[in-house]
């Protein structure tokens, strides 16, 4: 992917809009990153044009503990759609627990979806087999696996009791900005136990594991899913890089 020339306009962004607040604190980690990013890229004063629909989460948790799925899909889509409607160009979810109602999103709108869980299959596509950590939707889930399995990359997952943790650590910690050196000293050692399984690469499919652990934790590569989405998300916004 070639670099935006230093002279970009900002009248030539894409405008990208943004699905959140699943939780807050990773959609405010999109925010800061996209915004450095095409800062970065065009130079000067700009920042990404963005559009930003932030949902309770409340009212997602609820919907997951209750085992309904359909529902988040529904207030995903009426989001998607409205966020078309106020002008994006093109349509992210800042989180992956939700890619499991992708189709639902992706029913909403004519603009493009840039969709996560792709971009980290292909990221992982030089990988035998990688491990993953996540929520527990995510991680008892055929999403990843499926999707990676088009690259020939096997998915390995910590056994029940490490996914309740890492499941727990997300939720009660890190949705509430809480950061404990105790949690990743044993997000450390569920990701070498891992690692000792044959993963040859740890991906954090949270959008909030990267406040906790990062490329330092482990004895592999660490790939964290916001990071890969965030740089492709500002080749989207900033025209040309596709080329």
């Amino acid at each position: 992917m070639s670099a935006r020339p230093d002279n970009a306009r900002p009248s030539d962004l894409t405008r990208v809009g943004l699905l959140g607040g699943m939780s807050w604190q990773s959609t405010a980690v999109y925010y800061r990153r996209l915004n450095e990013l095409v800062q970065a890229r065009v130079g000067g004063h700009a920042s990404a044009p963005l559009i930003l629909w932030s949902v309770d989460f409340a009212e997602i948790e609820a919907l997951q503990r209750a085992d309904d799925w359909p529902a988040q899909g529904r207030l995903l889509n009426d989001a998607a759609r409205r966020l078309e409607q106020a002008g994006a160009q093109a349509v992210a979810l800042a989180t992956n627990t939700l890619h499991l109602v992708a189709d639902q999103i992706t029913a909403a709108i004519t603009v493009p979806f840039i969709d996560l869980v792709d971009v980290v299959a292909e990221a992982c596509a030089d990988y035998d087999t990688i491990g993953l950590l996540a929520t527990n939707y995510t991680m008892t889930s055929d999403m990843y696996p499926d999707r990676l399995a088009k690259y020939g990359t096997a998915v390995l997952v910590p056994d029940a009791a490490e996914r309740d943790f890492v499941h727990h650590v997300i939720y009660d910690e890190l949705h509430q900005d809480v950061i404990s050196d105790e949690s990743r000293a044993r997000y450390r050692s569920i990701m070498a136990g891992l690692v000792d399984r044959g993963a040859q690469a740890i991906v954090l499919a949270c959008t909030e594991i990267g406040m906790l652990v990062d490329g330092s934790d482990a004895a592999v590569p660490v790939l964290d899913t916001t990071v890969l989405h965030c740089a492709v998300l500002t080749d989207y916004i900033v025209p040309g890089a596709l080329a």
